[in-house]
């Protein structure tokens, strides 16, 4: 049992974009704590290649940004989200700007150089090469290292939330949580008067995904077992382009290649997406990934190819240096061949159920970034407004805490972590088999194209794991994998859920049985059953 406690004013779990932006936006009096599964840099902001949606340029307006985002959410969006959201989006650049982002520049000019993604009318997504979230989580990790009320500690994993409820107190506060120091195996607990969750999606539910490890649903998880609805989880985006290549382990081809002009190939040159949309490559994500898919199973090929060798060698390596040096060390010039390239599970539409400060249903809890569903996406989010989000509901969010001059709340005892009447496993095969089958059943049942036959499969499956996982978590310590472990199953339990749920073909969500998309739009809201 470790009695280590420790009490902040702000626990944040999570240190990608949104967490330290929420982290460099409260004032100094806030002392904050920031945990990190790995280290600050170790999250989907940092590997986030195409840039950030927003309206900077005389010829593009806020409204057209709106109606893009509206039309790429397939009727789910909510307006007034995406209005607060874009509105928000010219000041939140210049404060990247100002915090000394390097963002891309036309040559021999002050102008800032804009490419345009799938779904957007007009070129607006600022970006720093191809590696736009490197430079933001870098330059936001050399801010938050100035700032010395902010106490980060790496190798951390939360392990679960805690509320006045689960105490036996009344109310549903959430006044902290316990997490595993992973370099000692000890859960410790933090205490806190504010509790944020910045913890990522959980695209690593699947066999293929874009995601870093770290992309276990974490928060989701949680945030359901506290006592929070989740919504739409049924909508999992897959990027329809990530490198195909047995050494290449999912690498990301950016969507703005596309915007630059790459065109999609079958195996023989065939160019085929005028096929499935009248915009070709420049389709929303949901889109091309059904029509690759479409492709893929038709011809019964491992991979299509997406080719920007017909454009200038120098243009192709300036604007996507990374992605050319990656390939190049894999023995694929861009410039000069087409890249092989497969769908992968990239971000997760929906999440925990936030206002438009961030806050969930639990009093003192936040969440924020991937983690949350604040009905910006819809039923598919367009390119570029995931890292947008981030940062504005992270400033919503500090601003939201700021302005709560409450009282000091009531103290409470929160009792230390007992782990005394378990052991140490020695069967830890039981997680890495658990761990596979569940990644390849919601590939195969619950991706881009579904029925209701394969979705009622994973169901079953799924609650045959959670029994199992249940027991292990119950009888064995916990580690960092089978914290993974059971926030993965839980989360898909969650999106197998609502799927079932939607009778329609909306967005990300394809069904065989419902080809068809319904009138009236609706979210598909889950409330946890002891507090619903």
């Amino acid at each position: 049992m470790s009695t280590i406690q420790h009490e902040y004013d702000v626990l944040i779990v999570g240190s990608g974009a949104a967490g330290m932006t929420l982290a460099l936006k409260l004032g100094e009096q806030y002392r904050i704590a920031m945990l990190c599964k790995e280290i600050p840099s170790e999250g989907s902001t940092y590997y986030a290649q195409g840039g950030v949606a927003a309206v900077l340029d005389e010829y593009d307006s806020v409204n057209s940004h709106i109606d893009d985002t509206l039309v790429a959410g397939a009727g789910l969006c909510h307006r007034d989200v995406v209005e607060f959201t874009v509105e928000e989006s010219a000041d939140t650049i210049r404060w990247l700007v100002d915090l000394g982002v390097n963002f891309d520049t036309e040559d021999g000019s002050d102008e800032f150089h804009l490419t345009r993604e799938g779904g957007h009318s007009h070129r607006r997504v600022i970006h720093a090469a191809d590696a736009t979230g490197k430079e933001i989580s870098e330059t936001l990790a050399t801010q938050l290292d100035k700032c010395s009320n902010v106490s980060i500690f790496e190798h951390y994993v939360a392990v679960d939330l805690i509320t006045r409820e689960k105490l036996g107190l009344p109310g549903k506060d959430c006044v902290g949580a316990y997490a595993l120091n992973r370099e000692t195996g000890q859960v410790e607990t933090f205490k806190s008067r504010f509790v944020v969750l910045a913890t990522g999606g959980a695209s690593k539910v699947y066999l293929y995904t874009s995601n870093p490890d770290t992309a276990s649903g974490d928060g989701i998880a949680m945030a359901w077992r506290a006592g929070c609805r989740v919504a739409n989880l049924e909508f999992n985006q897959f990027h329809p382009t990530c490198l195909y290549h047995p050494d290449a382990k999912s690498f990301l081809i950016s969507e703005a290649l596309r915007g630059e002009g790459a065109k999609l190939l079958l195996p023989d040159g065939t160019r085929f997406m005028q096929n499935f949309d009248e915009r070709a490559e420049l389709a929303p994500r949901d889109i091309v990934a059904r029509a690759i898919d479409h492709e893929m199973k038709r011809l019964g090929c491992d991979c299509v190819y997406l080719d920007i060798s017909h454009k200038e060698e120098e243009a192709i390596r300036s604007h996507f240096p990374n992605i050319y040096q990656r390939c190049m060390e894999l023995g694929i010039d861009i410039t000069k061949e087409p890249i092989p390239i497969v769908p992968a599970a990239h971000y997760t539409c929906g999440g925990v159920v936030t206002d438009l400060n961030g806050q969930t249903d639990l009093p003192n809890l936040y969440a924020i970034g991937e983690s949350s569903f604040t009905g910006l996406h819809g039923a598919n989010r367009m390119a570029s407004n995931s890292l947008l989000e981030c940062m504005v509901f992270a400033t919503a969010a500090a601003k939201h805490i700021e302005s709560l001059n409450e009282p000091a709340p009531r103290p409470v005892q929160i009792p230390a972590w007992d782990d005394s009447l378990v052991t140490n496993s020695d069967e830890d095969v039981i997680i890495s088999h658990n761990w596979d089958e569940l990644r390849r059943f919601m590939w195969d049942y619950v991706g881009i194209v579904r029925t209701d036959k394969r979705l009622q499969r994973a169901r079953r499956r799924v609650q045959l794991l959670q029994q199992e996982v249940t027991e292990y978590y119950s009888n064995y310590r916990i580690s960092n994998d089978l914290i993974e472990l059971r926030n993965l199953i839980q989360v898909a339990e969650l999106m197998i859920r609502c799927a079932i749920l939607r009778k329609e073909s909306r967005g990300l969500h394809y069904t065989l049985d419902y080809p068809g998309t319904r009138d009236g739009a609706t979210d598909t809201v889950l409330t946890p059953p002891l507090f619903g």
